[in-house]
């Protein structure tokens, strides 16, 4: 497995790095085939509060879906030991799905499976930007800019950055299990039912709602509609 791990407003430390490097042996065990962990330090200067200063990002590619954790503490090693826990859950989670679905047993409820997360933050973007930033001992003084060409074009100071991401078809049950392994509130996807694109979010409590791009409710064939589904009822009527 490759481990790539970097910096945003920090340097990594050895120290670090190899204290990471020895944590992450249970990874390629949970995970399908884990080809990279990629793990992203950022350092906010501007944070509110002192305990949410230091965050640590863990992406796991796979053969299968990306899964996803992140958290904030005071130093980058309790968040990096937040995040993994997280990470670890939701590979668990992830590899039970899979025996779920080759043994065709009745799947757990999203309810039930995500009853230990977190909720996600909304106190502030994980990176913010910040006008006021000052140079330390662990801060790199350069502008905040990730890639070498990320800067901005003529007078705009405003950036749109794109990602282009493999459209694999999935089903609305899919990508909501998707969307709970990268811990966002929300999951694009192309319906493989449909073949519209689409977006899976979060509501409140445990539902969730989905946004459906139809181009035959533009041209005038169908009107645009709503309905009311169940999470697995195909798979539980089957089973």
């Amino acid at each position: 497995m490759e481990f790539m791990i970097n910096g945003r407003n920090l340097a990594v430390s050895d120290r670090f790095r190899e204290y990471a490097e020895e944590k992450i042996d249970k990874i390629e065990q949970l995970g399908d085939k884990v080809q990279r962990l990629d793990a992203k330090v950022t350092k906010e200067p501007n944070a509110r509060q002192a305990d949410s200063a230091l965050t640590v990002e863990l992406t796991v590619m796979q053969r299968g879906p990306i899964i996803r954790a992140e958290a904030s503490a005071a130093d980058k090693f309790a968040a990096f030991d937040l995040a993994y826990s997280k990470l670890l859950e939701r590979l668990r989670r992830a590899r039970d799905r899979r025996k779920v679905h080759h043994g065709r047993h009745t799947p757990v409820a999203v309810r039930e499976a995500t009853a230990t997360l977190e909720p996600a933050s909304t106190d502030q973007p994980i990176y913010a930007a910040s006008s006021n930033h000052t140079g330390s001992a662990d801060t790199v003084d350069m502008p905040n800019y990730e890639i070498d060409n990320d800067v901005p074009a003529g007078d705009s100071p405003v950036l749109i950055r794109r990602k282009v991401f493999s459209g694999i078809p999935m089903s609305l049950d899919d990508a909501v299990d998707n969307m709970e392994l990268v811990g966002h509130d929300f999951y694009l996807f192309v319906d493989s039912q449909t073949g519209a694109p689409s977006v899976v979010y979060r509501r409140q409590g445990w539902t969730y709602g989905v946004i459906t791009l139809d181009a035959k409710c533009a041209d005038g064939p169908e009107d645009p509609h709503e309905e009311l589904v169940a999470y697995r009822a195909r798979e539980a009527a089957t089973a």
